[in-house]
């Protein structure tokens, strides 16, 4: 099969991840989320979304730093053509396909050729892959011709051209047929003596086995809280029943889709925050009601305020975080969702403007 056509059959089984601090890919198998433990980063619940799969909030079952290999548990309803393991060997010179969702570019799939079969790198064999994998890719499947799982795209040479690294195939193979022989969830497998420890059994961050500092144990128990003006920000998105992991996009940026309007909120590094609904297009007609339109309802607005950036019209909030406070920004954020998605409809409706289009997740 060609890359697109491998593409089109597997798609259902590539599923997007999200943390506080960065994105990745992961894929289906056997009822299992396949990913990378550094996507996950230590935490114990990762949002997902996928073509079938809607934004939703998926629990990490296993976590394993030396292999960097995640599985990640959710009710999915299973893909049509399902992903397997590869049961042939990697060989240099092979086709091989990596699929993934780099820089937030969803379902995007890289064409090249095994440059060798068996790189290693400290203790562990490595596919070494001259596909472009970028930052997102990791933990995404890497296909062989025939649309055979091979590895897991797990990291790549900095400033160097197309130098990417896959987990083989039968390390995957191996952990899953440990993990399924415990009939347990949440194991954390040691890096140290290597044995796979439920997490009940952990005391103090310590293997129970060997003794060491398990580091992604600590992480796990702190999970993420954040500080500052953006714990004040979630705790403002919360009264307002926004669930804000599902929200949250890195640790200083939110999204809220209400009707047709979306709604960004970034906190910025000089302590600006700044709530942009962008909404319709301008339309070829109408231009100058539009601008009437949008002038006299900027004289009526408080907090909030229209804008025109190139060929879209932005409702914004704008404050500084040593002036937010709770009551303050709770009434700002809550008319910004209520009438970013009226005025939207209205522009729309009434006025002609072009309905923005937009990606199914990005």
């Amino acid at each position: 099969m060609n890359t697109q056509a491998i593409l089109e059959k597997y798609i259902e089984n590539i599923i997007q991840i999200m943390t506080p601090y960065g994105t990745g890919t992961g894929f289906i198998i056997d009822n299992l989320i396949i990913t990378n433990s550094h996507v996950v980063s230590g935490l114990k619940e990762v949002v997902i979304s996928a073509k079938k799969i809607k934004r939703t909030i998926a629990k990490v079952v296993y976590d394993d730093p030396n292999y960097d290999l995640a599985f990640i548990e959710f009710d999915f309803p299973l893909p049509k053509n399902s992903l397997k393991l590869s049961l042939k060997n990697v060989e240099d010179g092979d086709t091989t396909i990596a699929i993934g969702h780099p820089y937030g570019l969803n379902y995007t799939a890289t064409e090249g050729i095994v440059s060798r079969a068996s790189r290693l790198q400290g203790d562990l064999e490595y596919i070494q892959i001259d596909a472009a994998i970028n930052p997102g890719n990791s933990g995404g499947p890497l296909l062989n011709a025939e649309g055979d799982v091979t590895g897991v795209n797990t990291f790549i040479i900095q400033n160097a051209n197309n130098l990417g690294f896959a987990l083989p195939y039968f390390y995957v193979a191996e952990a899953l047929e440990d993990f399924k022989k415990l009939h347990k969830k949440n194991i954390i497998k040691c890096p140290s003596c290597k044995n796979l420890i439920d997490e009940e059994d952990i005391k103090n961050d310590y293997c129970p086995e060997c003794g060491i500092k398990l580091e992604v144990a600590k992480l796990r128990r702190k999970g993420y809280t954040p500080t500052g003006a953006t714990k004040l920000l979630e705790e403002i998105l919360t009264s307002l029943n926004i669930n804000v992991t599902l929200s949250r996009r890195s640790q200083s940026s939110w999204r809220i889709d209400e009707g047709t309007a979306r709604i960004d909120i970034n906190y910025y590094e000089n302590g600006i925050i700044i709530g942009d609904a962008k909404l319709c297009g301008i339309p070829s007609k109408n231009i100058n009601d539009i601008y009437d339109y949008l002038l006299e309802e900027n004289a009526k607005l408080t907090y909030l305020q229209f804008s025109i950036n190139e060929n879209s019209i932005y409702l914004s909030y704008l404050i500084v975080d040593s002036s937010l406070t709770q009551n303050e920004g709770k009434i700002a954020l809550e008319r910004l969702i209520k009438n970013a998605n009226k005025f939207d409809d209205i522009l729309i409706t009434k006025f002609g403007a072009l309905k923005q289009k937009r990606d199914e997740e990005d």
